[in-house]
């Protein structure tokens, strides 16, 4: 028999990670409350701890540093660059072949 997987918004996810930091509160009996293994609140705990406000991303997001998130850019950038200078080489090969007429006349 498969168990039903259930997804937690972020709010909700946030919400639990809050009630695990509180003083006294078990993780088990937490996990127990929400009906989830406790690695999952360990698990949402780790991540909040590590990335604070950028955790818990969703739809596939990435959570990236600042150098992740430059580096990321800059490659975008460079891609864009080489995709200019491509059609700029094409561009130079049509409008100075031997076989065409003057373009300006």
């Amino acid at each position: 028999m498969s168990k039903i997987r259930r997804n937690f918004t972020k709010e909700q996810k946030l919400e639990i990670v809050s009630q695990s930091l509180e003083e006294g509160v078990s993780i088990e009996d937490l996990a127990e409350q929400y009906k989830i293994h406790a690695n999952s609140v360990y698990k949402w705990r780790r991540e909040y701890l590590r990335n604070e406000g950028a955790s818990f991303p969703g739809h596939g997001n990435k959570v990236m540093s600042a150098e992740e998130q430059e580096i990321a850019r800059l490659k975008k950038q460079l891609k864009e660059a080489e995709l200019e200078k491509e059609i700029l080489k094409k561009a130079l090969g049509i409008f100075s072949s031997p076989d065409r007429k003057n373009l300006l006349s």
